[in-house]
């Protein structure tokens, strides 16, 4: 296959994401076409000087790159394995900005390399809001000859770009880990709220105190993650009993209210486990482990 490059680049999919990448492309200069399946999102955009196309297929046949941003693989395969979209792709690279699951990105490349299509999976790990700023953070994997070809034309979106590697689900599989610490740690601050409103505490009073919480875990990520890959788990400053016994104190307070605690339970559950296992005396990274069995 070969591929192309020039100052164009199609933007599929236009909710509130697309239309950042899309905006960003324009104030770089670049030529960009727009489509979205819903008509009508693209008003703005045209405004200020994208062309808007009536089909899929026109849109990819108007650039070298097209990046496709809506929201799983099941609504990108929609519009990209239809024959006519799929043969005005041949020799043209597609980049997703979709998110979804690691093998969904690799069964997309399987389809790609045989379909003549060069094909790089991405994630976007901040809000449409930073895109085109320096605060935006975009993550590759796939091809890194490929990558570096197209980074001119995705150096528009700002911020900062890296490329994770060539086995194209790395890109996901980063975008997984990070989206499973957000979303427990949203959950877990949610729960926390409903504990301290029921013992009468406001969540601005709380907040100033949570902000401690999290300004601490930067430098035990680091650590734990040293534990981690080393297998050491060492529960010297605090064991893996003490972090259960503080657990079951969550527990009691919130059932007491009526509060479901299911997730601290499940928390809870994971250490009672390890340490029936005989390593009590570790610390509760020692779980990472225990979960890894098959």
């Amino acid at each position: 296959m070969t591929s192309y490059t020039d100052d164009s680049v199609t933007v599929l999919g236009l909710g509130p994401m697309g239309r950042a990448l899309a905006g960003a492309f324009l104030n770089a200069g670049l030529r960009t076409t727009v489509w979205n399946r819903t008509p009508g999102r693209d008003r703005e955009l045209v405004e200020r000087g994208a062309v808007s196309v009536r089909s899929a297929e026109e849109a990819v046949a108007a650039s070298g790159l097209t990046v496709v941003c809506v929201v799983n693989y099941d609504a990108s395969d929609a519009i990209l394995r239809r024959d006519a979209v799929t043969a005005a792709l041949n020799g043209r690279t597609a980049v997703s900005l979709t998110a979804d699951t690691p093998g969904r990105a690799r069964d997309t490349e399987r389809w790609a390399t045989g379909h003549g299509i060069w094909y790089l999976d991405g994630a976007i790990m901040t809000p449409a809001t930073t895109i085109g700023t320096a605060d935006a953070v975009v993550i590759y994997s796939g091809p890194e000859e490929l990558y570096r070809e197209h980074r001119p034309v995705l150096n528009a979106l700002g911020g900062t770009h890296t490329h994770l590697g060539e086995e194209i689900g790395r890109a996901a599989a980063y975008d997984i880990a990070l989206l499973d610490i957000f979303w427990t740690a949203m959950a877990g601050y949610a729960h926390a709220l409903a504990v301290a409103k029921a013992e009468g505490v406001t969540a601005r009073e709380l907040a100033p105190f949570a902000k401690g919480i999290g300004a601490i875990l930067p430098p035990i990520f680091e650590e734990v993650a040293e534990e981690v890959d080393t297998g050491s788990f060492s529960g010297e400053d605090n064991p893996i009993t003490s972090a259960t016994s503080s657990m079951a104190h969550v527990v009691h307070t919130s059932e007491a209210h009526g509060i479901d605690a299911g997730v601290m339970r499940a928390a809870e559950g994971m250490a009672r486990r390890v340490i029936g296992l005989g390593h009590g005396t570790d610390g509760f990274m020692r779980v990472t482990e225990m979960l890894g069995r098959r």
